[in-house]
């Protein structure tokens, strides 16, 4: 008789870790083979300090030309002076001046799609709003056709939805293992982003990727080759983390009606509505680090060459910092939560994102009276150790 698995959902993950925390706010890993860190100071302190906590994990896997390739302008894995250098080259696109000029755009886009709905009072939030909202801005920022989002979406899908984790097994086997995994998908990506950055060469535009193929560092232009990263960071970054807030949004609206009708009174609550989403389903559970050098962390000696975990979810949940952190409180007053990071690898895209669950959520409170997690069909999650998100969320919408 064969038995099947449980899917993992958010709270065995958030059970997991206070188990682990039941043990030390810095506990290593004996099965996993690594350092987890759990608390927000501690946690903190480990995402400050890149001379200590490497980002650069790559000698950890052996070396896949295709992963090499996309690497050479991920910026998120590289530590100082180069990186410093590399995303200086974006962070003038991403600035809240810049980016407030684009909520015409995300409005407009907003009410597009959910017209496009017509009539329907049944409609899946992520099919028809949170997974194509952010990838038409961010495609046209960087001058990708947005018509090729089902391409992206499969990439993500990929990437980010397809994975295994197993909490029993070691990192370094895990991370081999979805390697070997996703490089088709990898190497589908530098082809095709590498096929759009050569066309943009010969024919500049005002859009982000041709302000790459001019930049300079170091008194040099950056290959083609090098940019491949740069575009594909962006590309799924600059839609992920959206994507999944307005999902767990609307999950903690549907989990606290009383939070959905506060915002619906006063839609001045929406910043901070999205903040206490963010902490309190934070999308990007962990990050990774590997230490220089042997340092002390929370109380803990951790060697050098070790594989340390921050994870975010677990220090937005430390009640040394959140007063009732297991309360999803949209009249939050001291907020300081890590789903963005923190340090010099803080998420660039952190003002785009929070610009486009606001204005979507707020066109939504406006357009429909009642918004509810339809009672007859599933919720799709992803795997928690992954991501917190949802990749399929219907919804039954009464209009105003």
């Amino acid at each position: 008789m064969t038995s099947t698995k449980k899917a993992p959902k958010l709270a065995d993950l958030l059970a997991w870790l206070e188990r682990l925390r039941g043990r030390g706010q810095v506990v290593h890993d004996d099965k996993q083979h690594c350092w987890h860190v759990l608390g927000h100071p501690e946690a903190s302190a480990v995402l400050s300090d890149p001379g200590a906590f490497s980002s650069d994990l790559s000698g950890l896997v052996p070396r896949q030309e295709d992963f090499a390739l996309f690497e050479q302008g991920t910026f998120v894995r590289m530590d100082p002076p180069r990186h410093r250098k590399l995303r200086g080259l974006v962070n003038q696109a991403f600035t809240p001046r810049v980016v407030a000029l684009l909520e015409p755009r995300i409005a407009q886009v907003t009410n597009e799609l959910l017209d496009g709905a017509g009539g329907e009072t049944r409609v899946d939030l992520i099919e028809r709003l949170a997974y194509p909202l952010p990838v038409i801005v961010i495609a046209e920022l960087l001058g990708i056709p947005a018509s090729d989002r089902p391409i992206f979406h499969r990439w993500a899908d990929d990437l980010f939805n397809q994975q295994n984790i197993d909490p029993e097994q070691s990192l370094l086997a895990t991370a081999t293992e979805q390697m070997d995994t996703v490089v088709p998908t990898i190497r589908e990506m530098n082809t095709y982003l590498l096929q759009r950055i050569r066309a943009r060469r010969a024919d500049l535009a005002d859009d982000l990727m041709s302000k790459l193929i001019l930049a300079e560092v170091d008194g040099e232009h950056l290959a083609d080759e090098e940019i491949i990263g740069f575009v594909g960071l962006l590309l799924l970054a600059g839609h992920i983390t959206t994507t999944a807030t307005l999902g767990n949004a609307i999950l903690c609206f549907e989990e606290n009606p009383e939070a959905a009708a506060a915002v619906r009174d006063d839609p001045g609550l929406l910043p901070d509505t999205i903040e206490e989403v963010l902490r309190y389903r934070t999308p990007f559970s962990r990050l990774a680090r590997l230490t220089t050098r042997g340092v002390r962390t929370g109380e803990v000696d951790i060697p050098a060459g070790a594989v340390v975990m921050p994870w975010l979810a677990a220090a937005n949940r430390d009640e040394r910092v959140f007063t009732e952190p297991n309360r999803f409180d949209v009249h939050r007053t001291r907020n300081p939560h890590l789903a963005f990071g923190h340090g010099i690898h803080f998420c660039i895209g952190a003002p785009l994102a929070r610009l486009e669950a606001r204005v979507a959520l707020g066109i939504m409170f406006q357009r429909y009276a009642d918004i509810s997690v339809a009672a007859d069909e599933p919720v799709e999650e992803v795997n928690p150790w992954l991501m917190t998100s949802v990749n399929r969320l219907p919804l039954d919408l009464r209009p105003n």
